[in-house]
């Protein structure tokens, strides 16, 4: 089992190195193209012939490598929280918050009212409950695929510089609307109204992410002026995003109250301190990203094996799935451009800022894991598909947008990169 491990894992990253190639000749970001290679080597083509190791054979093999994913978002929730320098924040904070709730709102009300609309339009076919939990499921905005498009276009500017904020704080929002959408949901299943789950449960899961991600970087600060060597400094790092991740895992039950973590907000609390406590936090976040970036690739192209392309089997899903996607972004891109403009965002800000906002995945499902445990079967399997349907358009369409986006502004300029060889982009002589 160890052997076929191993060599799916080589596969996977050399399928996605592969595949970038051609991706890079047709300008598409690098994310796409390590979607498509899980994709090319999933259940749904290279792994249905079944031979261990050339592929991901089935659903059940993909989710065993959990604990590599996990990872993977640890160490991108620890390169968002580097965009939270003091310095920073004194000159976007205000416009990151005001727009990074906004848009979350909007998405979430436009969703819920045009949802509802069809649940009383087909009944049978979606439900009440359904309806509300895909509202707060539309808040959820993916880093992993953004971030990446960032660092794979080194983009820099005013969009840029609110872009990834604004991501991470789309976390701590949808956490407290999805928290709240699915005990209405429980309540008009039940008939009974849990206060403790709606209202205290989510609160307390983001404070409690919030001071462990802060204990933990207060403490690789303070372990790592033990150490001289970069290369050391470089291991304490990654040692301790392994830790933390390992530790927002925990989850404990106090009397009526759930405490659990997120692990999204802790890595990027942990990301946050350290890079506003340590003088080298710079340069050691840079030479983390290098080590990750076969870890990346991984998580991506896993994630584009997981796409479950059975969902187009079912017309009512498509349709239902069409109408969340195109809500919610006119949710995203119209609350973004009231918000921006309302704090005195520049009008290309105002414009392109709410595209990048639409990729979809990690969290989304992770609410849609929650909801199976929550609901009843029946709706559990309706949102799971419609996530589904979802994550598959926009993981693949998402990031594409947002490349676009950012080089409308400006903020990335392909021409100038540089390949390992020396030879710049577009300037050969």
């Amino acid at each position: 089992m160890t052997t076929t491990y191993l060599i799916t894992l080589a596969v996977a990253v050399l399928a996605g190195l592969f595949v970038s190639r051609p991706a890079k000749k047709l300008q598409l970001p690098a994310v796409t193209a390590y979607l498509i290679a899980g994709i090319l080597i999933g259940p749904y083509a290279l792994g249905a012939l079944g031979i261990d190791g050339l592929g991901f054979t089935s659903s059940e093999f993909i989710d065993s490598l959990d604990i590599l994913s996990d990872c993977a978002l640890g160490f991108i929730a620890f390169a968002i929280g580097n965009e939270f320098r003091l310095s920073q924040l004194k000159k976007t904070g205000r416009q990151a918050t005001v727009i990074g709730i906004a848009q979350a709102m909007m998405a979430a009300l436009l969703v819920d009212i045009v949802l509802i609309i069809v649940h009383f339009i087909m009944p049978d076919k979606l439900s009440l409950p359904s309806a509300i939990v895909l509202g707060a499921i539309a808040t959820a905005t993916a880093p992993a695929a953004t971030l990446m498009v960032v660092r794979q276009y080194k983009a820099h500017g005013p969009l840029t510089d609110l872009l990834l904020p604004i991501v991470a704080l789309d976390d701590a929002v949808g956490l407290i609307v999805f928290a709240v959408s699915i005990g209405i949901a429980k309540a008009i299943d039940s008939g009974t109204v849990d206060v403790i789950s709606i209202i205290v449960n989510p609160l307390v899961e983001i404070i409690a992410s919030l001071i462990l991600g802060s204990v933990m970087g207060a403490l690789l600060t303070f372990v790592e002026r033990f150490f001289h060597s970069r290369s050391k400094r470089m291991s304490m790092c990654i040692a301790f995003v392994f830790l933390t991740v390992g530790l927002s895992m925990l989850e404990f039950e106090i009397g009526p109250v759930s405490l659990g973590f997120s692990s999204l907000l802790v890595c990027m609390m942990l990301g946050t301190v350290f890079c506003n406590m340590c003088d080298y936090s710079e340069e050691l976040m840079e030479r983390t990203d290098g080590w990750t970036t076969p870890l990346f690739i991984f998580f991506f192209v896993i994630s584009g094996a997981s796409l479950d392309f059975s969902v187009f089997s079912d017309v009512t899903i498509i349709l239902i799935g069409i109408i969340f996607i195109l809500t919610r972004a006119v949710g995203k891109i119209s609350g973004t451009f009231l918000s921006a403009k309302a704090v005195g965002c520049s009008p290309d800000i105002c414009k392109y800022l709410g595209i990048t906002l639409l990729p979809q995945a990690g969290v989304a499902l992770g609410m849609t894991i929650t909801a199976q445990e929550s609901l009843g079967a029946d709706d559990a399997s309706l949102i799971r598909s419609i996530v589904l349907f979802s994550i598959l358009i926009l993981e693949l369409v998402g990031p594409m947008l947002t490349k676009m986006s950012l080089l409308k502004v400006g903020e990335i300029e392909p021409d100038k990169k540089t390949s390992a060889r020396g030879v710049t982009s577009g300037s050969r002589k």
